[in-house]
């Protein structure tokens, strides 16, 4: 096998892995999400609550890596549950600004605490000084991909 050959089967294999991990990941943690709440829209609403301040729609689409499209349905959903506040830019009418509310916290809190169980027992697995390790080259793999 050439250089070649091999430098695609490794990166076959490393992608492989990341792609069997995150559909493991996305399944164990959807199911441990209350009844009714997306990965996509708690992903928004942990985003939202961990930063404390207002995104636009444009930011928080380029940080998911979805469509503005895609971004604006997830925002009108969860808009329509009362779990997010979007408003008008004062200075820039234009722009809208998006923020999660009381409900969208406690939301986020209630799913933190379902979810919770997953990821200790995913550390647990692993053990906690290995997770600390993999980390590192976690965050060097996802920019290299181009996660910023």
């Amino acid at each position: 096998m050439t250089d070649a050959r091999v430098d695609d089967a490794l990166g076959i294999l490393l992608v492989s892995e990341v792609m069997s991990s995150e559909r493991l990941v996305r399944a164990r943690i959807s199911r441990a999400l209350p009844k009714g709440l997306p990965v996509s829209h708690f992903s928004v609403l942990n985003l939202l609550a961990g930063t404390g301040g207002e995104r636009t729609p444009t930011q928080l689409a380029r940080i998911f890596n979805v469509t503005k499209g895609a971004m604006t349905n997830t925002l009108r959903r969860l808009e329509a549950v009362g779990f997010i506040h979007v408003r008008r830019d004062w200075r820039d009418t234009r722009l809208k600004r998006v923020s999660i509310s009381d409900a969208g916290r406690a939301a986020r809190n209630e799913a933190l605490a379902g979810i919770g169980p997953v990821l200790e027992q995913i550390v647990d697995s692993l053990g906690k000084e290995r997770a600390r390790e993999l980390l590192p080259a976690l965050r060097e793999l996802r920019q290299a991909i181009g996660g910023g």
